[in-house]
């Protein structure tokens, strides 16, 4: 089988069935998987060759997604684990010329009073919770339940606490770990950026099982620049002080693609923007039971 990898793309191949060489567009693409062109998946339901081959396209993929998963997680935990004493100097807007980080701390203001002012009460998630530098201001609003998969960084958020005098649950937990009950409110801060594209309505879908109906939603992120392109491999490398690296799942989404993907995922009333240069925040609501009986 003739495979060629393009600078600017995944490898392409020859179509099983027909022969033709075909270029996918991106490495997730099914075809690569089935090793058949567009056209003949649109034909798979009247060829049985083309349907066993795009059975076996979608158990290939599958595979592939949770095996990546799996090294995203670990990729992760060993990233913010080494990280956890340097993790808050990324608030002070590193490496920037002084005019540069101006702007920078003008954006963090402006995220932070954003998320002051926001409705949100009650039982309150927040997940990759990290060294927890939005945790004191969500401990004010309600019952928080704080949760990271390190250890470290999640000494730090309860020194944090502490020196606030404020009182918080404390867990290890995945962020991607299926909710143990619905909550009247979920937050992630410098999470979404670490959800690959493919996975986004995934983890908006998993967003919506941790609300009860009425619930809020936020999250405050990276924002992508304007000449921002797609991270090759979904992956971004990451040096230490102490010259280590790691290569983490990165990809910073849109106000546009957030949107998309909490509406796709059966929010409602859903708000997505961007501050002057750094940052994407927003919200969305689980609709009210009269609400969806109206519907």
């Amino acid at each position: 089988m003739t495979e060629a990898r393009q600078a600017d793309g995944p490898a392409s191949f020859n179509c099983l069935w027909c022969g033709r060489p075909h270029q996918p567009r991106g490495s997730d693409d099914l075809e690569i998987y089935a090793r058949l062109c567009p056209d003949c998946v649109g034909r798979a339901q009247d060829n049985e060759f083309l349907r066993f081959r795009l059975r076996e396209g979608l158990r290939l993929r599958a595979e592939a997604s949770r095996a990546r998963h799996a090294d995203d997680n670990a990729a992760m935990r060993a990233y913010y684990s080494a990280r956890a004493d340097e993790y808050d100097e990324a608030y002070s807007g590193p490496g920037l010329a002084p005019l540069e980080r101006a702007v920078f701390q003008a954006d963090l203001d402006t995220v932070t009073l954003w998320l002051d002012r926001l409705p949100m009460g009650g039982e309150i998630v927040e997940l990759a919770a990290g060294t927890g530098w939005w945790s004191p201001l969500l401990a004010q609003k309600g019952e928080l339940w704080l949760y990271d998969v390190s250890e470290e960084v999640l000494e730090r958020a309860r020194r944090r606490l502490v020196a606030h005098g404020l009182r918080a649950h404390i867990h290890l937990r995945d962020a991607w770990a299926e909710p143990d009950r619905e909550v009247d409110g979920l937050f992630a801060g410098f999470w979404l950026s670490h959800v690959r594209g493919e996975r986004l309505a995934e983890f908006g879908a998993l967003a919506r099982r941790w609300l009860k109906p009425g619930g809020m939603f936020a999250f405050i992120d990276e924002a992508p620049g304007p000449d921002y392109t797609p991270i090759d491999d979904g992956l971004q490398l990451r040096r230490l002080s102490d010259g280590r690296q790691f290569s983490i799942p990165k990809a910073y989404h849109s106000p546009d693609e957030l949107l998309a993907s909490l509406r796709g995922a059966g929010f409602s009333e859903v708000e997505a923007s961007t501050t002057t240069r750094y940052f994407v925040h927003g919200q969305a609501r689980v609709a009210q039971a009269q609400d969806e009986e109206a519907r």
